[in-house]
């Protein structure tokens, strides 16, 4: 098992490579991929275990989207992102479940009920991968990051007290709804203590290195830690990284580019191993199918997938709309709701590999030693709506929001807020220029020709956020902020080689060169950001 998934894992890099250089979705192709491999002998054999997904691939994937988000985003659109993450997946375990109560004769209702909660989060995973490469507009990402980040929480605290019922274990509306506060207090305690642990750790350190290595094994601590008092590990995770990604600014100008950097290729490894590994369960679940008639599953398959596509659909729909028809206020002070968004955010609620964690986590048998009434039924059903959802949204997304129009427009704006950030930040820098002149002693040596390199250095940058507003080269032709960087480009490509035929040459070792190169490299990152 363990070359099976190291096989997997290099195979889903490999894959994930190849369909961003041909520019297809990786996500989707990885899970065609993965059903298509299922097929040859020793992939077929790779086991989906609950733990790895719920311990290992899950974390590091929540922190890095949490690192990412923007809580002053997350707090101005709380009121959506809640009816989203919470009310939502609680609506979807109860719709899905008395659906499938009545489709599937096997399922008891707690049966059914933990089958409701499996399916009910869109995952963290699929949302924000899928959303990336679309270009969804800023505000729907915020909400679907929002929701995908949190709603694993709600559903994942239903599951256990719908699968508690079902395996017979006694629990009570009270019971559940005790578990629930505790989970979510717990979560957000864990992890806002930790997070702030972690934070003044890190910058007490003042080594980059270090500090990324703390960054890489938090996310794991804080949602065991969480897990072991009965909180929730997803929400404990979130908090702690929205706490440290507003503090990202305090930390040395290494640590954001190293953090970056890894947490870049971790999250491309994470979510290319657990797209891959989506499509490796088909021969397993199929396996356990037996002696179970084809038409019950078809029509079972097709009742629970409608339902929780259309269940999503009414919700968004109903909470868009109804209050702001109803409310006078509203109307006056906010335009309708853009319908092309509305309808992107209704469809866009891919399902992943956290659902399928959880339904193979469901016991065989119960605890009076009886099978777990329609198991088999559940983990196919679960696997038909994470297929199903992911291939249906996925390849019809892009049409949808080419005909409606949908795809983020923030670039001018955030163009004109760039540029007016970079202006007065630039005033700033050279009155304290000024200030630092005017403050050195009579007979300090401060070359003149040192004051005007950094005055227009600081001018360079003030325009260069200007000049990029609405126009470009082919407009305007080259301006003097591109001719310099265009020049500049090339002085530090002329460097680089040089450095490296000194190294060829014997002239200095490859430690020398990698510190020269890693200072032309950051000159360069400057450049490129301009």
């Amino acid at each position: 098992m363990g070359a099976s998934l190291l096989a997997a894992l290099v195979a889903s890099v490999l894959l994930a490579a190849v369909a961003r250089r041909f520019d297809v979705s990786a996500p989707l192709a990885l899970v065609v991929a993965g059903l298509a491999g299922s097929a040859i002998p020793g992939f077929g054999g790779v086991h989906l275990e609950p733990e790895l997904v719920l311990f290992v691939i899950l974390p590091p994937l929540l922190w890095s989207a949490g690192l990412e988000s923007s809580y002053v985003a997350l707090r101005r659109n709380i009121r959506p992102i809640g009816l989203l993450a919470v009310g939502l997946p609680l609506a979807t375990t109860f719709v899905v479940g008395l659906v499938a109560f009545h489709t599937v004769p096997e399922l008891t209702i707690a049966a059914a009920l933990t089958l409701g909660a499996i399916v009910a989060p869109p995952d963290a995973v699929s949302a924000t991968a899928v959303g990336r490469r679309l270009g969804l507009p800023r505000r729907t990402m915020t909400l679907l990051g929002g929701e995908s980040l949190l709603n694993d929480a709600t559903a994942l605290t239903a599951y256990k007290v719908a699968l508690a019922a079902a395996i017979g274990t006694a629990s009570t509306w009270g019971s559940g709804f005790g578990t629930f506060a505790l989970a979510a207090v717990g979560g957000v305690v864990v992890g806002a203590v930790i997070g702030m642990i972690v934070h003044y750790i890190r910058s007490r350190l003042d080594d980059p290195l270090v500090e990324s290595a703390v960054g890489l094994v938090a996310p794991f601590f804080i949602y065991l830690l969480a897990e072991e008092v009965h909180g929730s590990g997803v929400i404990a995770v979130v908090v702690a990284a929205l706490l440290l990604g507003q503090r990202e600014a305090q930390a040395s100008y290494a640590t954001r580019l190293q953090d970056k950097a890894v947490w870049k290729a971790l999250q491309l490894v994470l979510e290319s191993f657990a797209f891959l590994l989506i499509g490796l369960q088909l021969p397993e679940v199929v396996q356990e199918l037996t002696g179970i008639s084809a038409a019950t599953l078809a029509s079972s398959s097709a009742a629970v997938l409608i339902a929780v596509i259309g269940v999503r659909i009414i919700w968004v729909y109903a909470f868009v709309y109804l209050p702001w028809l109803m409310s006078k206020r509203l109307r006056a002070r906010e335009p309708a709701p853009a319908r092309g968004q509305v309808f992107i955010l209704a469809w866009a609620g891919m399902r992943g590999v956290v659902s399928l964690a959880a339904a193979f986590a469901v016991p065989a048998t119960t605890l009076s030693g009886e099978p777990f009434p329609g198991r088999p039924q559940l983990v196919f059903l679960t696997f038909v709506v994470v297929v199903g959802t992911l291939l249906l949204h996925g390849l019809t997304l892009p049409w949808f929001i080419r005909v409606l129009d949908a795809q983020g427009n923030e670039a001018h704006s955030d163009a004109i807020a760039t540029a007016a950030a970079q202006d007065k930040a630039a005033r700033a820098a050279a009155e304290r220029l000024d200030q630092l002149l005017a403050e050195q002693p009579a007979d300090a040596d401060v070359p003149d020709r040192a004051a005007e390199v950094l005055r227009a250095w600081n001018t360079r940058r003030r325009n260069a956020a200007w000049e990029r507003l609405g126009r470009d080269d082919a407009d305007i032709g080259e301006s003097p902020t591109a001719a310099f960087r265009r020049m500049r480009l090339e002085m530090l490509a002329a460097e680089r080689e040089t450095f490296i035929a000194e190294r060829d040459a014997g002239h200095i070792d490859d430690e020398v060169l990698r510190t020269v190169l890693h200072g032309l490299d950051l000159e360069e990152a400057t450049l490129n950001r301009d």
